[in-house]
């Protein structure tokens, strides 16, 4: 049943009803994202927590692991339920040192494409997010072709909808150019506030806009500002931070990760607080 007490309530990604707060598998991975967990039975446990707390979005790619999480998702949750939809990642792989080499060629996003399928037992993929840029965030450049290719897989049928990440507001435009997107996602937080403008024209267009990293990349500075505006709710810096996402434009959906139950039940709750006027105002000084 598709649960509408979650914070934020819910979204349509295209015709794809999730709520808002979703759950990202990637720590599901082990040291680095790269191997098994080290618990195994608790990892299934998270994935049968997300489902039972109604969480309808689980954001997942094969190069976790590589291949780790989508087996774990299968192993925890197939066959799945009607309501909850699963979002992947292509465009990028693993060498041997844990690094994130592109793999934006068209065989390699053909081939990406069919792994996640077999690794996550299903016949279509519900959404798949073209990876672009590297580590250090978006990079310039045209993403015509890598996202043409998978625009040919979903007129075959593989893919349901689509969505770029890492990208600049360029690509982004040139991607609805080729073809309709459902969502766009980037690092973007308290602290990290670049794509501003993007997430506001993104919400006139009712495409919704999934943040990554939600505490990372702050500077010593501004973690201060933040656990000061947390110590003085009595919350955590996540909470106060999960909470000023969902408040910042209703198109923001969260996909924050962990690998543990208890901590996946305190980033739900915190996530449910309210800021006032002047907490935001506060906590808006720490991207100015």
């Amino acid at each position: 049943m598709l649960s509408t007490s979650l914070p934020g309530g819910t979204w349509t990604l295209g015709d794809l009803t999730v709520t808002r707060f979703g759950y990202g598998a990637m720590q599901l991975a082990g040291p680095g994202v790269m191997g098994p967990p080290a618990d195994h039975d608790g990892a299934l446990a998270v994935l049968k927590e997300v489902v039972d707390l109604g969480i309808t979005h689980i954001d997942t790619s094969d190069a976790y692991g590589p291949h780790i999480t989508n087996h774990l998702i299968r192993e925890a949750l197939h066959p799945y339920p009607d309501s909850l939809h699963i979002v992947t990642k292509v465009g990028a792989t693993r060498d041997p040192q844990g690094g994130w080499p592109p793999a934006r060629k068209p065989e390699d996003l053909r081939r990406a494409v069919h792994e996640n399928l077999e690794h996550l037992g299903v016949e279509v993929l519900h959404l798949v997010n073209l990876r672009l840029g590297n580590a250090a965030g978006p990079q310039p450049g045209s993403l015509a072709e890598p996202f043409e290719t998978l625009v040919e897989l979903q007129q075959q049928g593989l893919i349901r909808h689509l969505g770029v990440s890492t990208a600049t507001a360029e690509q982004v435009a040139e991607a609805q150019a080729i073809a309709p997107i459902v969502c766009v996602q980037n690092m973007y937080n308290l602290a990290h506030r670049n794509d501003d403008k993007l997430i506001d024209v993104l919400a006139e267009q009712g495409i919704a806009y999934v943040p990554y990293f939600p505490l990372g990349g702050f500077s010593p500075l501004q973690s201060s500002a933040l656990e000061s505006v947390a110590t003085r709710l009595a919350a955590t810096p996540m909470s106060v931070a999960l909470a000023w996402l969902l408040q910042r434009s209703p198109n923001i959906l969260l996909i924050p990760g962990t690998s543990s139950t208890a901590h996946l039940r305190e980033n739900v709750a915190g996530a449910a607080l309210t800021l006032s006027e002047e907490d935001l105002a506060e906590l808006d000084k720490i991207g100015s």
